[in-house]
Order: structure tokens, then C-alpha cells, then sequence
């Protein structure tokens, strides 16, 4: 597994128990937010490996049968309602109800291999405190993203590196995990979808210790995405300058 580090340890930064610690492992929450995922969970479910510890999908605004198919699948699944609109919603109440030590952000669309889960929470135990996953490192790739998706992208990229200094390769990609003792410095306060670029923002700007790891982008199973490249690439760089307004910064580690 390889993986590259953005930044060096900020100020009282440690090492997180687990392997290398030789104290305990540390416990992995794999959080899933859905909506109208019935058709993919049997997939994304069977994906993650046994050794995770919680499994949480985040529902209450399904109308198929999202809730029953994750109970049969993962019969020790934890279920979270959150009736509140978009990805953002999701991810803060599925933090909220996370027991590990380790938090995983994972779609419910079939898109991410959940056979790399173990990736995120190597990089974690090796000293990262957030772990984004990028199609276009080395060994990364997507089935999926246009070449429109792909410059917008870039351009996102380009606007966190000039506005905030954070040198990341892939803005837009949701996968990733965190420790839960800096979930906090997250500080998530967006419901929509351009919180996987907000959280990129707070985390370089807490001087969390970040690493990407490659990772191969997939093509939704089944159902159509709600994505809209224009709307949402202009959602999200409306969030990127107002955050620079704002000059809002996370608690720092």
C-alpha cells in the first residue's frame, strides 16, 4: 500500500494506537450515507471486509427498500434516520453515531471498492489523521468521470492550493476516513454535496497530518446519479470562496 502525505505533524500530534503502537488495534467505523441504494447494498455491503468493526447506513429519506436490504445483508448494521437533505446531513449524523476510533466515508452507489478500506486504515495507523482517497494518483483511475468532470476538478484543485496552500489531487472523490478524536476539527457545517471538498478544506486548514491513497473509481451499479457537473462544480466553488471569506479555520491540533 502506498500513500503519499500532504503536510508534516502539527503540534501535538501523536501516533493513534494501533498496529505500530503495539498497544491496541484501534476500532474502524465504516459510515455509508444512502438514498434509494436497495439495488446496490447487497454489493457495497458484501464489499466490506469482516474485520470492520461498525457498519452504519445513514437513511430516512429512502421510498425503496434501502433499510431492509442493508438489515438482510448486515444483519449487525446500525441504522441512522436523518430526514435532513444531502451527503453533508448524512456524514454528521453518521459521525455522531460512530463508536470506532477510526472513521471510513464510503458511497452506497458501487463506485468504491471496499476491499481498500484496509489502505485507509493502514495510512491512519501509520500516523496520517485524514486519509483522502484520489483517482489520480499512480495506480488510481476512474470509469466514470468525464473529461469535463476531470477539468473541473482540476480547477477546484487549483482554487484550494491558491486560497488555503492544500495540495490535494483529487477535490471531489468522497472517500475517505478520519480519525474520530479530529472529526471535530472538521468542524462539517454544509448539508450538500460539496462537503467532500469542504472537509479537505477544514483538514488542511487544522493542520491535520493528511495523506491521499489511490484509489479506482467504479461506475454506479444501479439507478442514475443525482450529479449535475455544472450546478454542483459551481456549488462547490462558491463554497471554496466563501470559506476564504469567512477565513474560517478548525481548531488546530
Amino acid at each position: 500500500m502506498k500513500f503519499a502525505t500532504e503536510v508534516s505533524a502539527g503540534p501535538g500530534f501523536s501516533v493513534p494506537e494501533g498496529r505500530d503502537s503495539g498497544t491496541r488495534k484501534a476500532t474502524v467505523s465504516v459510515i455509508i450515507p444512502t438514498l434509494n441504494e436497495a439495488g446496490n447494498l447487497p454489493y457495497v455491503l458484501n464489499s466490506v471486509p469482516s474485520w470492520v468493526d461498525e457498519v452504519i447506513v445513514v437513511d430516512g429519506r429512502s421510498t425503496d427498500d434501502t433499510e431492509r436490504i442493508a438489515q438482510l445483508m448486515h444483519p449487525g448494521v446500525k441504522i441512522v434516520h436523518e430526514l435532513t437533505p444531502g451527503k453533508g446531513a448524512a456524514l454528521k449524523a453518521g459521525f455522531r453515531a460512530a463508536s470506532g476510533d477510526y472513521l471510513i466515508a464510503i458511497d452506497a452507489d458501487g463506485s468504491m471498492d471496499g476491499s481498500r478500506l484496509g489502505d485507509f486504515r493502514d495510512a491512519l495507523d501509520h500516523g496520517a489523521e485524514y486519509v483522502k482517497g484520489s483517482r489520480f494518483l499512480p495506480g488510481g483511475g476512474s470509469a466514470d468521470i468525464t473529461r469535463f468532470r476531470r477539468f473541473g476538478d482540476a480547477g477546484i484543485c487549483f482554487l484550494m492550493r491558491l486560497f488555503f496552500g492544500a495540495r490535494y489531487s483529487d477535490a471531489t472523490y468522497g472517500y475517505f476516513a478520519v480519525r474520530a478524536d479530529r472529526v471535530d476539527h472538521l468542524n462539517i457545517d454544509s448539508d450538500g454535496f460539496e462537503v467532500e471538498t469542504l472537509v479537505n478544506i477544514r483538514a488542511h486548514r487544522a493542520g491535520l497530518r493528511i495523506a491521499e491513497i489511490s484509489c479506482f473509481e467504479g461506475n454506479r451499479i444501479h439507478g442514475a446519479s443525482n450529479l449535475s457537473a455544472f450546478k454542483d462544480g459551481f456549488r462547490i466553488a462558491r463554497c471554496i470562496v466563501l470559506e476564504k471569506v469567512r477565513g474560517h479555520r478548525g481548531a488546530r491540533v
